[in-house]
């Protein structure tokens, strides 16, 4: 064989190999060829570089006599890992390369510092198996990287240690696992130009949400320096979600979601060029590792990768920190949320109370319950027992075995894309990430692991009752009756985005200002006003905006938008907000704001605040919030609607209201709709309707102001029934006069839900949507689909 054509067989530019060359290159490797060859034209930037092929990894084993090494120890693998592991890399380390393998790699080399301009390019060394990178199996994270490598010598002598790589003690133990036969694996050794991420940042996005498996989303999370920190979990990374539908359209901003985290550490590059980690500064927690408009390039590469792949995939993306470029340095299909065709959900949920002892970030929707065992190190799992709660700084791949026999996992450090969260995907079990002292609060105690409330998953003293329920709305008919969702919580949204429903009906952004922005919208507006104490906390809460103000409407879009998104192009109705005083003066800050109301279910509420001195400036920032969801978002399918408008004199000084804040019915297609929930709306339906596009009747207050019963009174609970005759009149009344004014109508109540017959009555009246509880759609589906058969037949 000559020369050319060993060198040929031995390695290749990365522009040479595509996705199928899986067996010659390895996942990592064909992944990286097929984004040079196919997305670097659509401005994707991937750093260019070759690749040793298995050949060449063949050829190093058979040169230096390793079969027989192989051969000898991995028969005791499962029961003498550490030796075995250990073996066989010193038969690695003590190989030399043979003389063609020598000469095709300086040659390479040379080459490459010749295409990008520098004599000894440095350069990144990276593994890349023939079982990484799968659609079906990540294994990713089981051979090793060596960063920064310069010169000819320096990488002869990398080589050999990326080959031994391929029997690290995990890398082997998760091949067992998957029962992989370790003599069908082979290693291709990458070596690619080195981005300085280690003076910049890096981190991992994916091109869905992680919890939910929603398709219209890119997640992205980073941290200063080197990436290791953000996959391991070593730091609290920052994230950003972009809603990907709406990125081609330069004039928005589509940025759902964003939270800047505390990226403790950076991890730099030493004086002997190995990865060491490092302290930052207060400045660099604060601020976070990426701009507004560097998300939104990022975001658009992620998609036109996804898109190329047509599956949800894992990238990897680094900044370099000399040249400011981004760069996308790997790309591998996600092998959690992407498998197989959902068509039924679990839901989890408590059904008691205990005392919180940590929080964090939660991984999943599930709960669990257990005993605690803190474990430092790996050294320490033989304390561990099956079904445990295990709780660790954080995990790499060598906690894998542990981390299966595990019923939870909650780790101090790690984003949504650490290994922990990464691995408890995989294993279907609950994981708090992120909690910050996990491991100093919870040693010695029984806990309950809960990840079935929003975003923050809380550990509970003591073991709490919880119940599972499987919803399965596989094979729902279609239904006339448009059937919508009540929402309140972001989180929850996105959980139920592939229930077969037609929007959201109604959208309550009260949870949103309780538990996102948590202060009265006036204590953030006038502080001064406020006690020392709550200066000091409003301070704390809104430190990294630039005013509380600002704040306050980044956090409610924020809210908002990530419900819009879950349905878009669906319409998402979003009531403006209808605290009552007293839970308006629950809210940080809110007791100075608001008046003592004997009776606050039918005092200062709704529509009578927007307008009045009192609130008036808080309702500007609802307004400025609803406007960047709709106009530097995108999400127009937002409609809003005012609660609780007494008289005509109201909705006009309301819509003036709105007007002067910029929300202008008509203008940009902005439908403003209005509850249905006072006697007055229905006797002034055809009035109401000229001012409105559309009524949601609020079957609760409706009936209370119908029949003068307190909803809240157990001593006339008997007497509180939506299906009586007085209210059923009103709701029939409403529909023929709203739709002889050309206004929709739907009803946002329980009542569907827990009365079958009032459903019934609904649909013989002709509303035009019903609004249901999540877990109420698959049976009033089923019983609206009947009604509307029978009465077509």
């Amino acid at each position: 064989m000559d020369g050319h054509m060993t060198q040929h067989t031995l390695a290749g530019w990365f522009d040479e190999f595509t996705r199928d060359d899986v067996s010659r290159v390895g996942g990592k490797n064909a992944s990286l060829g097929e984004l040079r060859q196919h997305l670097k034209t659509l401005g994707v930037n991937v750093p260019d570089g070759f690749a040793l092929t298995t050949d060449a990894y063949r050829q190093f084993v058979a040169y230096n006599g390793i079969e027989a090494v192989l051969a000898r120890e991995l028969p005791h693998a499962t029961t003498r890992l550490a030796e075995v592991g250990e073996r066989i890399r010193a038969a690695f380390a003590a190989g030399t390369l043979p003389p063609a393998l020598t000469e095709t790699l300086t040659t390479y080399y040379r080459d490459l510092g010749q295409r990008i301009g520098h004599r000894n390019p440095p350069v990144a060394v990276r593994s890349s198996a023939t079982a990484e990178d799968l659609p079906d199996a990540s294994f990713a994270g089981q051979q090793e990287s060596y960063l920064n490598i310069t010169g000819e010598a320096e990488l002869l002598s990398t080589v050999p240690r990326c080959f031994a790589s391929l029997y690290t003690n995990r890398a082997i133990a998760y091949r067992e696992h998957h029962g992989m036969a370790h003599a069908t694996v082979a290693l291709s050794v990458g070596i690619q130009q080195m981005v300085r991420s280690d003076v910049g940042a890096a981190g991992v996005a994916f091109t869905l949400d992680t919890e939910t498996g929603f398709r219209s989303l890119v997640m992205i999370t980073g941290a200063w320096g080197l990436g290791e920190n953000v996959v391991k979990g070593t730091v609290n990374p920052d994230e950003w979600r972009v809603f990907t539908p709406l990125l081609n359209d330069d004039t928005l901003r589509p940025i759902l979601d964003h939270s800047i985290g505390l990226k403790q550490i950076r991890m730099i590059l030493g004086v002997d060029q190995k990865p060491l980690n490092i302290e930052t500064s207060m400045s660099e927690r604060a601020r976070p590792c990426l701009n507004d408009d560097e998300v939104l390039q990022l975001a658009r590469w992620c998609a036109r990768i996804a898109q190329h792949y047509a599956r949800p995939m894992d990238i990897e993306w680094a900044k370099d920190g000399l040249t400011g470029t981004l760069h996308i340095v790997q790309a591998r299909p996600e092998t959690v949320q992407s498998q197989g065709v959902v068509s039924a959900i679990s839901t989890f949920s408590l059904e008691g109370s205990g005392t919180v002892l940590v929080s964090g970030v939660a991984v999943g929707q599930r709960i669990a319950s257990g005993k605690v065992f803190v474990l430092e190190s790996m050294r320490d799992a033989g304390r561990f027992e099956d079904g445990g709660i295990l709780v660790a700084r954080q995990t790499d791949p060598d906690w894998v075995p542990v981390m299966k026999r595990a019923a939870a996992i909650v780790t101090d450090t790690g984003g949504r894309t650490s290994h922990a969260a990464i691995v408890s995907r995989e294993l279907g079990i609950a994981a708090i990430v992120g909690a910050g002292n996990a491991t100093s609060v919870l040693g010695g105690h029984t806990v309950t692991v809960s990840c079935a409330e929003g975003h923050i998953g809380r550990v509970y003293e003591g073991v709490l009752p919880f119940r599972e329920e499987h919803l399965d709305y596989s094979g729902l008919p279609a239904t006339k009756t448009a059937i919508m969702l009540n929402v309140a919580d972001p989180a929850m949204a996105m959980r139920w985005w592939r229930l077969p429903v037609g929007g959201i009906g109604l959208a309550r952004i009260e949870f949103v200002i309780e538990h996102m922005a948590k202060a009265h919208p006036m204590a953030l507006l006038h502080p001064e006003r406020l006690s020392v104490e709550d200066q000091s906390a409003i301070a704390t809460l809104t430190e990294l905006h630039d005013t509380p103000a600002e704040f306050f409407v980044d956090r409610l879009s924020s809210g908002v938008a990530m419900i819009a998104a879950s349905q878009w192009p669906d319409p998402v109705i979003v009531r403006f907000s209808d605290f009552k005083t007293n839970e308006y003066a629950g809210l940080l800050g809110g007791r100075v704001f608001e008046p003592h109301e004997e009776n606050p279910m039918i005092g200062f509420r709704g529509a009578s605040r927007y307008y009045d001195d009192r609130y008036r400036e808080g309702f500007g920032l609802e307004c400025q919030a609803i406007r960047r969801v709709r106009e530097q978002m995108g999400l127009r399918n937002v409609i809003v609607m005012i609660p609780f408008c007494r008289t005509l004199e109201e909705a006009d000084k309301v819509l003036a209201e709105m007007a002067q804040h910029g929300l202008v019915r008509g203008h940009e297609d902005l439908q403003v709709y209005v509850m249905a929930e006072i006697p007055s709306n229905v006797v002034l339906a055809r009035e109401f309707g000229t001012r409105f596009d559309g009524f949601s009747i609020g079957s609760n207050d409706l009936t209370q102001l119908t029949l003068g019963v307190d909803r809240d009174n157990a001593l006339l609970a008997t007497l509180f029934d939506e299906r009586n005759p007085a209210v059923l009149r009103l709701i029939e009344q409403l529909i023929a006069d709203a739709h002889a004014v050309g206004c929709k109508v739907g009803i946002c109540g329980q009542a569907p839900s827990d009365h079958p017959d009032f459903a019934e009555f609904l649909v013989r009246a002709g509303i035009d949507s019903i609004s249901l509880n999540p877990d109420s759609v698959v049976p009033v589906v089923q019983r609206v689909a009947t009604l509307e058969q029978l009465r077509s037949a």
